[in-house]
């Protein structure tokens, strides 16, 4: 079986074939039997990191909450929004806020798979190919617009959003632990957009949607803009190795099994509905389960409550479903999957 080499990139962890491999006794905090002070010793780095970006990105905070989630979740997260409402503020101010490793890529119209993760050099000197990692090789990968170019260099991402390596003339290079690719997109409604295909789709976790501002929080963003330095006055909060402790420990949140068919149930509606002509995929339910442990962790808790799933629905599966062509609505095409799966979510026994 052919050995898979180890790449480092400037600013990567030590140790990029690391896993998450502490268990959650090992941590502090996360034994079954420890106390709330050491448990509050690992959160209270993660209500740091919140406070942060809550200070850059102003009024509605659920974004920042969603993003926090599927970086716990060991996710990757598409914030689709108009221009100019911070879809890219928000990636990069998480970026910010972590002791790692961080590319950003413009993609375009003319950017090649190469370019993303990378391409064999021969060297004169040593007469043989090199490999020069590509902005792939990044704790988080910034895909600024990745709507905008190309399905052949979309495509560069599958392998390592799903696997996390890449593989390059029949050699295969693991990506750093932990890796997480933030994606951002204008609606596919625009033109000059070529619109993510199915796979692409569902190798994200969660799409989120920025939103308008309400009426405070724009004067806020307003009175803000000039007193300080917005997203390059942040400091780093947590480092890799944070991040994978708290990975780690989401993992062991409980989810009661009433729960698990409270959601099973939703991603059967999904693959019966008639307005529906695709529906959740099994990677679909693990993404929402995932999501859910990740979302409790975050609040604080270690178990899930029905209002997890509920609330994720939508960021969780919204996008991975297809609409039928027969389902008339004067919704766009996305707004018209929200509703359905809001609907299948509203229309669910809730476990007692």
């Amino acid at each position: 079986m052919e050995k898979i080499p180890i790449v480092r990139t400037a600013g990567s962890p030590a140790r990029l074939d690391s896993s998450p491999s502490s268990s959650l006794s090992s941590s502090p905090g996360s034994a079954p039997g420890s106390s709330p002070s050491s448990s509050d010793d690992l959160r209270r780095p993660l209500q740091k990191l919140e406070q942060a970006l809550r200070r850059v990105i102003r009024g509605s905070g659920e974004p920042v909450h969603f993003a926090l989630a599927a970086l716990l979740a060991r996710g990757h997260l598409l914030i689709e929004d108009v221009p100019g409402v911070g879809k890219t503020t928000l990636a990069h101010a998480l970026a910010r806020s972590l002791n790692c490793s961080f590319h950003r890529v413009q993609f375009t119209s003319d950017l090649l798979p190469s370019d993303v993760i990378g391409i064999s050099v021969y060297n004169q000197h040593r007469e043989t190919f090199e490999f020069k990692p590509g902005p792939v090789f990044a704790n988080i990968l910034l895909a600024d617009e990745i709507n905008r170019t190309t399905p052949k260099t979309q495509s560069a991402l599958l392998e390592a959003m799903n696997e996390r390596q890449v593989t390059v003339d029949n050699t295969t290079f693991r990506l750093p632990d932990p890796f997480m690719v933030i994606a951002t997109q204008n609606p596919v409604e625009h033109h000059g957009t070529y619109p993510l295909p199915e796979s692409q789709l569902d190798r994200f976790l969660m799409r989120i949607r920025m939103g308008y501002p309400g009426m405070e929080g724009e004067r806020e963003i307003l009175r803000a803009s000039g007193t300080w330095d917005g997203v390059e006055s942040l400091q780093p909060v947590a480092s890799a190795e944070q991040i994978q402790e708290w990975q780690t420990a989401v993992r062991q949140v409980r989810v009661d099994d009433s729960l698990t068919n409270y959601m099973l149930g939703f991603v059967s509606k999904t693959r019966e509905h008639e307005n529906l002509a695709l529906g959740v995929s099994p990677r679909g339910s693990q993404a929402l389960y995932s999501a859910a442990q990740a979302l409790a962790f975050l609040e604080g808790r270690t178990y899930c409550v029905p209002d997890d799933f509920k609330r994720l629905a939508v960021p969780v599966f919204a996008h991975r479903v297809v609409v039928s062509t027969r389902y008339a609505s004067t919704l766009k095409r996305s707004e018209q999957a929200e509703a359905i799966i809001q609907e299948i979510v509203q229309s669910a026994e809730v476990p007692l």
